[in-house]
């Protein structure tokens, strides 16, 4: 059973990671109120689960005004990706054996 877990990344194993990677998979940028809405998280619920997610490298965050209005957007990074995909490629194996 051990060598099943080797792949799985600890980035993505809480459920709201795994939902901010999963959002971000499948929208090139999302703000940070369309996550929250998305993922009816807290804001800082969020807010911390994305520090994490940017702190490895798997998310990157652009901070901007649109008009006076402070405006931050999120997006996977291609390391993040690529860790995500590796970790969804090891939970199917993973089924797969254990079916």
């Amino acid at each position: 059973m051990r060598e099943f877990l080797v792949g799985f990344n600890k980035a993505f194993e809480s459920k709201a990671r795994l939902g901010i990677m999963s959002v971000l998979m499948i929208n090139d940028t999302l703000s940070f109120n369309g996550l929250k809405e998305l993922l009816d998280m807290t804001d800082g619920n969020l807010a911390t689960h994305l520090r994490a997610l940017e702190e490895q490298g798997y998310v990157s965050v652009r901070k901007q005004f649109v008009g006076r209005k402070p405006n931050t957007t999120y997006t996977a990074t291609e390391v993040g990706r690529q860790a995500f995909s590796d970790h969804l490629n090891a939970l199917e194996d993973f089924i797969r054996q254990s079916a």
